[in-house]
């Protein structure tokens, strides 16, 4: 008889490693604070499969502060900077008890400026390449939530352009709004769509912007195929691939934790929904990651 806990264990554990790359790419954006084991241990791991360089993204001033430090103390990393847009209304509202995120104290839009001005700090390290991941986030934040995001998502626009660092953006059930700020704010020289969730049209019409679009592990997923259909009229020159570790796991391990040594697996996905061979995607994924990231 089955061992029903065994079948659990295995939904726990991390995946087996995938076959190696053999042209090397980044993982365009993970988030190391949030997986387990040590930083080395990381990097070792991906460095075995082909992944050679590690984007880690702040969500919030702490996070902020440790992507800073951390690329500070390693070569195959690069650190954003940002207030996750979910962090907008949180500091603004406050949250309660057993909320996403934890509890949190109102602080009112000064607050949420301070903390922004912080992040403006951080942006001009010479280690910190982006500021991101910002946006807007319809899906856990209600209309109250909606000015107090839009506020923080220009503040964010105005920093990347300011220091002349990338753009990062998470964008959740809100593709009009975030186009729109864009137009009105002047976008930055250089614009990445983390976890791009749109379809092709939408594609088209951030390619013809010069905008790079990064896919995660959701295109392999069964009912994605308007991503699969957005990597196939994305320009070559303007994908990325990223973990979004330790969430968003590709299939066959979807629900397992996700790290940067299975960008293999994602990387594949997409080869396979554009109908090209992996080497020509790895090769032209990670010239666009250096040239969005400026290393």
């Amino acid at each position: 008889m089955p061992d029903k806990n065994a079948k659990a264990d295995d939904k726990k554990s991390a995946p087996p490693a995938p076959e190696p790359l053999r042209v090397a790419v980044a993982d365009s954006h993970t988030h190391l604070d949030m997986q387990p084991g040590t930083v080395p241990q990381a990097l070792a791991q991906a460095a075995a499969v082909g992944v050679d360089t590690l984007i880690q993204v702040g969500c919030d001033l702490a996070g902020s502060r440790w992507a800073a430090k951390t690329a500070a103390a390693h070569d195959a990393i690069w650190a954003t900077v940002a207030l996750h847009p979910n962090e907008a209304p949180r500091i603004v509202h406050g949250a309660p008890e057993g909320s996403y995120g934890g509890a949190q104290a109102p602080r009112g839009i000064e607050g949420l400026d301070r903390e922004i001005d912080e992040i403006d700090a951080l942006a001009a390290l010479p280690q910190v390449r982006g500021v991101g991941e910002t946006g807007l986030d319809y899906f856990r934040t209600g209309p109250d939530g909606v000015a107090a995001q839009q506020h923080s998502f220009r503040r964010h626009i105005d920093i990347a352009k300011r220091h002349g660092k990338a753009l990062v953006i998470h964008d959740r059930e809100a593709h009009a709004d975030v186009l729109r700020i864009l137009d009105e704010e002047g976008a930055p020289d250089t614009v990445v769509f983390h976890c791009y969730s749109g379809d092709a049209e939408m594609a088209e019409v951030c390619a013809a912007q010069g905008f790079y679009l990064s896919f995660a592990g959701t295109v392999s997923y069964k009912s994605a195929q308007n991503l699969r259909d957005a990597v196939a009229v994305t320009p070559l020159d303007r994908l990325l691939v990223e973990t979004d570790a330790p969430f968003l796991t590709p299939v066959p391990y979807r629900g397992r934790p996700n790290a940067p040594y299975l960008i293999p697996v994602t990387l594949r996905a997409m080869a396979a929904a554009r109908g090209i061979d992996e080497d020509t995607l790895a090769t032209a994924v990670a010239a666009n990651t250096a040239r969005a990231f400026a290393y």
